[in-house]
Parts: C-alpha cells; structure tokens; sequence
C-alpha cells in the first residue's frame, strides 16, 4: 500500500476522537464546513464555501436534518457570511448527504443549481404512484439478485427538487464553473454514481473529489436503478483518468484533505482487482451462487451480521457490481431467470489480474 500525505491535520485528529472538525480557511477565501450525516459511520460530509464579490458558492449542501442545516448555516457565519448570501451551488452527486439540502435551502435563496445532467434527471418531482412503480421495480432487482425479504427505500431518501424548479446549469466534463475570482471546472467521474463531478481549481491547486477520491475507504461503488449498467467499470476508468491530473491537494466530501492523487488511485486500483479475485473465488468454490450468498461469502470491514438491513443492500449492489464487471472479462458467466446464479466460465483466460483495465 502506498502513503498518501495528510493536509487536513485537524480533520483526520477529529476523525480519530470521533467528533466534529472545526470550520476551516483552506485557501484564502476557501472554506471547509463539517456538516454531520447521523447516523452514519462517515458521521459528516465536508462542505466547501468559496467566496464571490457578491456572496458565496457552495460546493454540496449537506444530509437533510435539522442539525445539519444548522451547522451549515453556523459554518457559513464562520465565513463572514449568511445564508442569504449562496449565489451558487455546485453539486457533485445526487446522494442525500450532498443534495438534501438543497431544498431547504431554495426556501431562504434562489442561486444558481449546477450538477451533472447524469443525475440532475433523477431530481424531478414524482407522484407518489411514480414513487412506488420505482420501488417495486427495484425489489424486482433484489429478488434477481437472490435477497432475501428486503424492501429498497432507496427511492424515498432522494430529494427531489421543488415542483416547477430545475437544475440551472447541467455540467459536462472540463466545463467551468464560471465564478468570478476562480478558475474552477467540473471533471466527470462516474462510478459512485453516473453524474459524479470533481471540481479542479488549478490556479488554487485543489481539487474537491466528492465521493470519488477519499483518503481511507473506497466508495460504494452499486448497480441500481440511477446508474449505468456497468458502474465499476466506469469507476475503475475514471481513476485510470484521474491518475494523470497534476498533484493537486484534494478536497474530499469525507474523512480529511491529502495529497497524493497517484498513489491514492493506484491504492484504489490494486484494492478493487484484490476484491475481483476474491469473487472469483467465491464463485469457484461455490458454484450457482447468487448475488446475495458471494456477498455473505467475502470479507468486509465488519462481520456481515452487522451491517444491518440498509448497509447489506448496499453490499450486495456492490457485489454485482463487481460481477458485472467479471462477467464483462470473460471470467464469469450469469444464468437466465430469477434469482440470477453465476459460474465460472470455462472460457476465461488467465487469472483476473491480468484482465485489468490498467
């Protein structure tokens, strides 16, 4: 494993004691604001203010609770500023830690909404007839991948757009941001999910990863209903890119700031083809398995047991993920019907690692 160099000192110490990291001035006029996200292992998501002549941007909002719009509010106060004063918000992905409160915040202030048009689509208003049409596809999906009596809620945790609103700006790779006194740009990432933006500041020398790049853990990485049919693939393309950026100190949404992109990646690279091979495995020595028996078969950072309802989802969407991905090698095969069974495929080559997209 390779080492990364931690910038967020006081983060990563906040981290470690379990609490809440303070407000702090990254760069002159650049701001990081812990939001908390409880309950939730990462327990916070970072906010970043950048200050504009006539107010401020955001990058993320924050989980959808009261006591995270308090500290965002407080965190904005921090700054020498209200929340009155958001002329901008840029959005990395569609998840409720980053997106939720968005909404509330359109009740104090009209800025500009941009986000990558990947997942802006999912943010239109729904019926509560297109809400449960969604659900029941969605535990069509499960049943497929051999759950048990699991229900997704998924859909229900997504905050939606106000009736009438709509996304003001939907970026695109290498689009500017367009703030007066920055140079930053967005840069497509799919994986975490099909719209994930990072947005680079050269002339800053930063670069705010989201959920793409974090210092200590890989990101859920889940085939569902909002992503493409291949999302770790798309992941594991997307750190191919993001290898080549210069060294930019990175701004994560979790955790604490670092430097080390490269290393970072290559740490991500090597995780993910460990993972692939210990699917294979799994599927070698247990043969006809589905989805959801390889996800209890493989190691994780607890005891399966433990992860509770939400989280085994989530694990399990994760796994096939990385199946997708080995049946996209040739390594293995899928069977037809429901629940979905996989194999070993005679006609693979070589060992997993050797099929990497490296």
């Amino acid at each position: 494993m390779t080492t990364i160099e931690v910038t967020g000192h006081r983060q990563r110490e906040a981290w470690a004691e379990k609490v809440l990291p303070p407000v702090e001035e990254v760069r002159p006029g650049l701001w990081s604001i812990p939001v908390p996200m409880a309950p939730n292992p990462l327990r916070y998501v970072l906010i970043y203010a950048l200050v504009l002549p006539d107010g401020i941007a955001l990058i993320d909002t924050g989980w959808p609770s009261d006591d995270a719009w308090q500290a965002l509010v407080d965190g904005i106060h921090a700054t020498g500023h209200d929340i009155t004063e958001v002329r901008h918000v840029s959005i990395t992905h569609l998840h409720p830690d980053h997106f939720g409160l968005v909404p509330r915040l359109l009740e104090h202030v009209d800025p500009v909404l941009a986000m990558h048009h990947n997942d802006a689509r999912h943010l239109h208003h729904v019926t509560e007839a297109e809400l449960e049409r969604q659900i029941a596809t969605a535990r069509h999906e499960l049943e497929a991948l051999g759950a048990p009596d699991v229900v997704d809620n998924g859909f229900r945790h997504i905050a939606r757009l106000p009736k009438g609103r709509t996304i003001d700006v939907e970026l695109d790779h290498d689009d500017p941001l367009d703030l007066p006194d920055w140079n930053v740009r967005a840069l497509w990432t799919p994986g975490h999910t099909a719209g994930h933006l990072c947005f680079a500041d050269d002339d800053a020398g930063v670069i705010f990863t989201g959920d793409h790049l974090l210092p200590r853990i890989s990101p859920n990485v889940s085939t569902n209903a909002f992503q493409a049919h291949n999302p770790l693939d798309q992941y594991l393309v997307s750190l191919a890119h993001t290898e080549k950026l210069p060294d930019l100190e990175a701004l994560p949404s979790h955790e604490y700031r670092f430097r080390g992109l490269a290393d970072r990646v290559t740490d991500l690279l090597d995780h993910h083809e460990q993972r692939l091979r210990e699917i294979t495995t799994a599927v070698v020595d247990n043969p006809e398995s589905t989805a959801w028996e390889i996800t209890r078969s493989v190691t994780w950072s607890r005891p399966f047991e433990q992860l509770g309802t939400d989280l085994a989802r989530m694990a399990m969407r994760e796994t096939h993920a990385h199946l997708v991905v080995l049946e996209q090698r040739g390594v293995l095969t899928p069977t037809e019907g429901s629940p979905v069974r996989w194999n070993h495929a005679a006609s693979a080559a070589g060992p997993t690692a050797d099929r990497s997209v490296r």
